[in-house]
Order: C-alpha cells, then structure tokens, then sequence
C-alpha cells in the first residue's frame, strides 16, 4: 500500500505489552565467545546441528511453501516471539548476564513444542559508531546461535530495532536517510557474518513494521507509535521528495539485501509487516508487490484477530498470498478469546506456512501460582497450554 503512515490511532496489538508488563566465529577477527576459550569452527557447528535435524530451510521449487535442504520435506514453523520478559525486559538487556536463564527458556520453549524462536536486535546494542559493530553483542548472538543449534529451534533474526527510545544512539537519529541506509547495512553485513554458516538460521527479518511518510508530508521523527515504553513502527524515509513510495521501499529492501548477500546467499530474507487489509480491505502489501519485493523470500504478517471477526481477519489473511511462503509473525489472543484465536489459526491452514505467538520465561505451571496480575497470569496459562496442546498438529504439514 503506498501510503503507509502509521496505524490509525493506537496500534492494537501494542497494547500486549502493556498487560504483559510492558564456538561460532564472528567477522574475519575470529573472536572467542568466553575468555581463553577457543571458536569452534562454523562447520563442525553446521554439522552437529545437522545431525539433529536442522537441515537448512529454504524454498520449495514452486517458491510456494518451505522445504528442509536436504530432505525436501515441507516445513511449517510454529513458535515464539521471544523479544522481552515480564518486567519488558529486552533479550539483550539480560542475555550477558543471565546466561543460564537463556539457555532455560530455550530449553522451555521447546518443551512446550516450538521448532522456532524469533528474536528481536536493536541498532544501539550492535553498532557503537557509523562505521564500528560492538564486537560483544555479535559475540553474544553467535553465541545464541551455538544455543539454538544445540536446543534443536530455528532463528528468526529480526534486525534494526530501536524499541527503547533512550537506547538509540544520538548520532544515528541524526543521520540524513542516506547515510542511515549505509549504517542499516552495516548492521545487516555484521549480522549475516556472524550466522551465515548455521543452519539453525530460519531467516533474516529485516525490520520489524516499518513505514513510509505520506506522500508530500515531511516527517521528523524516525520512530512512531510509543505504547509502554517502546517503539515498534519505524520509518524507513522522513520525505519522498517527490519520489514514489514504491521507489523508496525497493531501494531501502535492495540496499539490505545487497548487505546480507556479501556474505550469506542461502538463508531467507522478509520484512514484518502491520496487516494493512484488515482496516483497508483489499490493500495490498507494498513492500510484497512486483515493484518492490521480489527479493524478499517470503511474507511476515501480524495478525491479533478483533472479537467477533475472525473472518474478517481470515479475509485479511488471504490477501497476503502473493505466491510466496506466508508467515503470521505475531499472533496472540489479545482482543479474542483462545477459541476464536484456534479458529484463527485452524482457518489460515491452508493459507499460511508458519504461525508465531509469544513467551516470556515462564512455563503454564508458573502462571498457575502467580498472585501478582491474576488477569495476565490465566491469559499466559491457557496460551502457553493452547500452544503446546497444538503443537504436534501445526508443526507437520
């Protein structure tokens, strides 16, 4: 759609925040992942990750659906969203510190019968200049790669965040859009150094819900959509100057894919979008039409079905096939009950190839003595039991 300037008023699913309060080797330098430790090699982790059934995924031959490379066998993702805990806590506010408690819910999440986690990376914590990537956090995502293949789960790496305001770095918001693209793409060839050899890489999210300005409209600020402290919506463009909206966005996807491709040609590239067919029926993606994504893999969508219009969000749904894989990145029973969720989901079956919801570290018997929040507290239990009573049937085809 070209005239993508935000969700109307308040964004409905970043209410969620607010009731959920709120050796892999790294660039050319080799770097350890803990002191006096030496890297694995890249191939030795790829063949031990193979060797318990993480084979790469890639494409179907039609392009329709996702295969494992080496089997063929159709792949259909079910997992989590693990972007913050309780407390609205970021991964990377803890995972230096609170190792143990990563390796745990890792352990959890597929317990409960996830085969992917999506994991969310901010600007702020990757670069430490224009032309410096923080050598510490590739480590730590290397090293969260490592866990990944060991755990059995597939990544949904999702780049470029800038949730926490504060966190943003002065010099990037001050960037003209040229030379923030050439840092965006900086961000990107770091990441992909660092987990371009693992085949626990299910694919490359290039920014989560981004949007352009409105045609003739000059906008000042980069992020938009404050709710609970965080920003999920950003721009990709403050003006078109004159351009098409179409232009913008293709340039923008080809600088990031060019990034990517420097050194990783193999693993999946998307872009999360906002479901703009559910307030404008009929409205296409922009960033998924033949002017713009042909690069991209795959669609990434977020879905949070209203009370009473699970059609109406099926409807939606049916839109975003375009003749690629489609992948509901968010999904969660916020403003529907659990069944009309399940009906949902039951009904995106043969429309979609991956469905993700959300945990935040804690297991359905936790909730279940939780005094604090009551409300939150049941709404997690019956998720968490939803999702892994689900399971076994939404992970085969």
């Amino acid at each position: 759609m070209g005239n993508q300037t935000g969700w109307p008023g308040a964004v409905a699913w970043w209410a969620l925040a607010g009731i959920l309060g709120g050796g892999f080797c790294v660039g050319p330098a080799r770097p350890n992942l803990a002191a006096g430790a030496e890297c694995r090699s890249a191939e030795q982790n790829s063949a031990k990750a193979v060797a318990r059934g993480l084979e790469p995924i890639r494409r179907s031959p039609d392009g329709r659906h996702f295969v494992l490379a080496q089997s063929g066998k159709r792949f259909l993702a079910w997992g989590f969203n693990y972007d913050h805990d309780e407390a609205g806590r970021l991964l990377e506010d803890y995972w230096q510190t609170e190792w143990d408690r990563v390796v745990e819910d890792f352990q959890q999440m597929k317990q409960l019968g996830a085969n992917l986690v999506r994991v969310h990376l901010q600007v702020g914590r990757f670069l430490d200049g224009p032309h410096r990537p923080n050598k510490a956090s590739l480590e730590q995502l290397a090293r969260l790669v490592q866990l990944a293949e060991q755990t059995g789960l597939y990544l949904d790496i999702t780049g470029l965040g800038c949730y926490h305001k504060k966190e943003v770095p002065g010099w990037y918001d001050q960037l003209p859009e040229p030379h923030r693209w050439r840092v965006q793409g900086l961000f990107w060839e770091a990441v992909a150094r660092t987990c371009a050899r693992s085949p626990a890489v299910f694919c490359y999210d290039l920014m989560n819900e981004p949007v352009l300005p409105a045609p003739g409209k000059k906008e000042t600020d980069w992020l938009l959509g404050e709710f609970g402290g965080k920003y999920f919506v950003q721009r990709i463009s403050l003006d078109l100057a004159g351009r098409k909206p179409e232009q913008v966005a293709r340039a923008w996807v080809d600088n990031l894919v060019d990034a990517i491709r420097k050194h990783d040609k193999e693993h999946l590239i998307t872009v999360g979008e906002i479901p703009w067919a559910t307030v404008f029926p009929g409205a296409r993606s922009l960033f998924h039409t033949k002017e713009v994504g042909d690069r991209l893999d795959f669609v990434s969508v977020h879905f949070y079905p209203e009370k009473g219009q699970v059609q109406k969000a099926l409807k939606a749904l049916a839109v975003y096939q375009v003749g690629k894989p489609l992948v509901i990145e968010e999904m969660f029973p916020l403003r529907c009950s659990l069944e009309e969720l399940d009906a949902f989901v039951e009904g995106s079956r043969e429309l979609a190839d991956g469905w993700i919801g959300f945990f935040w570290g804690k297991m359905p018997a936790e909730y279940a003595h939780q005094k604090e929040n009551p409300f939150q507290a049941a709404l997690m239990r019956s998720w968490l039991e939803y999702f892994q009573s689900k399971s076994a049937k939404m992970a085969r085809p």
